[in-house]
């Protein structure tokens, strides 16, 4: 995997982004409607996440190109993953199938995970609020302490 942060890029194994507890969002593609506001609730209460001790990392399909365009533009500073492969939804059992105009196929399901830094998972948002994510995590959180 490869993550674009700060304007820089390097390439990770996933057990590297987890430093302290992870919040991980999963979407499907930088530039469309919900999950540009999936992003947005993120980044609009990123400093928060972190001084609650928590770091964000979203995953898409995106390429890291598209993710650095992505990043600048929104002005994020979480880390943004690249996953062609869908490497994480698959390891989460989270691939499912999908439907846009009349087109079926599948892939990554809009879910959020909350993880330890040795990856055990405290807590799963199976279907992601665009617009309330944060809201949504928030309330994880504090079901978590």
């Amino acid at each position: 995997m490869r993550v674009v942060q700060d304007g820089t890029v390097r390439k990770v194994i996933f057990q590297d982004l987890l430093k302290r507890r992870t919040l991980v969002s999963v979407y499907m593609r930088n530039n469309t409607g919900s999950c540009d506001k999936q992003n947005d609730s993120l980044a609009a209460h990123a400093a928060e996440f972190a001084r609650a001790g928590y770091d964000l990392v979203a995953i898409s399909r995106d390429t890291v190109g598209s993710h650095l365009k992505y990043a600048a533009k929104k002005k994020n500073t979480h880390a943004l993953v690249s996953d062609p492969g869908d490497l994480f939804a698959k390891a989460a059992d989270a691939i499912v199938e999908k439907s846009m105009y009349g087109r079926k196929f599948f892939g990554p399901a809009r879910s959020a995970f909350v993880l330890e830094p040795d990856g055990t998972v405290l807590a799963v948002i199976e279907k992601v609020d665009p617009a309330n994510h944060a809201a949504q995590l928030k309330a994880v959180i504090a079901g978590l302490k």
